[in-house]
């Protein structure tokens, strides 16, 4: 009794599973399985391919999802998502960005060196600890800072005495010319020519 029920069940699946609907569907799950495999290998490639730089790893992370062939891929799938790099290059290259612009707003501020107390560029002193922060150049009156050996503004040489300043002012071809044409040699007129008339006789 249970070898002929056992035989009809089998008969029954055979008949089943050779009809021409059955193989079609059967071919079609195959088929569909195998594009799902090829599409996830090739996401895994173009997924590491963004993760990282080293040329080889993308083609490792194809054959990852290639080799549990068609009917396990999805494992492998499941362990790369969990060994891939966290970040995109583009996703690191942002937050680099945004790092160094966040280090260069920060160093933008300007801090008293006596206080580490908030200051200002145009303060000379720190209104907290009385700390000298700029001085005044004594050329063109702008701040510059203590460290500077001249000013930008207007050239003045803070490390060369006033005199040396001074004797090259007076030995400007301007001031010469007008020293020399504002004294009067001796015996001369003002005018600074001789006079070739010649006195009047008998008058």
């Amino acid at each position: 009794m249970s070898t002929d029920l056992s035989g009809q069940l089998g008969s029954a699946f055979g008949s089943f599973f050779s009809s021409a609907i059955v193989q079609l569907i059967l071919d079609s799950i195959v088929f569909y399985l195998f594009i799902v495999w090829l599409a996830a290998a090739f996401w895994a490639f173009r997924d590491m391919h963004d993760r990282t730089e080293n040329p080889v790893m993308p083609y490792v992370a194809a054959a990852f999802i290639l080799v549990p062939t068609p009917f396990f891929f999805l494992l492998g799938v499941i362990v790369y998502r969990v060994i891939r790099p966290a970040e995109r290059l583009g996703e690191v290259y942002e937050r680099n960005l945004a790092e160094e612009a966040l280090l260069a707003e920060v160093e933008a501020v300007r801090t008293c060196r006596g206080c580490d107390r908030r200051v200002q560029e145009e303060w000379i002193l720190c209104p907290w600890c009385r700390t000298r922060l700029n001085r005044v150049c004594p050329n063109c009156e702008r701040l510059v800072g203590l460290d500077w050996t001249l000013c930008a503004w207007c050239g003045k040489d803070f490390e060369r005495p006033a005199t040396v300043d001074r004797a090259i002012a007076q030995s400007a071809p301007g001031a010469s010319t007008a020293d020399v044409a504002g004294q009067a040699s001796p015996g001369r007129p003002a005018g600074g020519t001789i006079s070739n008339r010649k006195p009047a006789i008998g008058g």
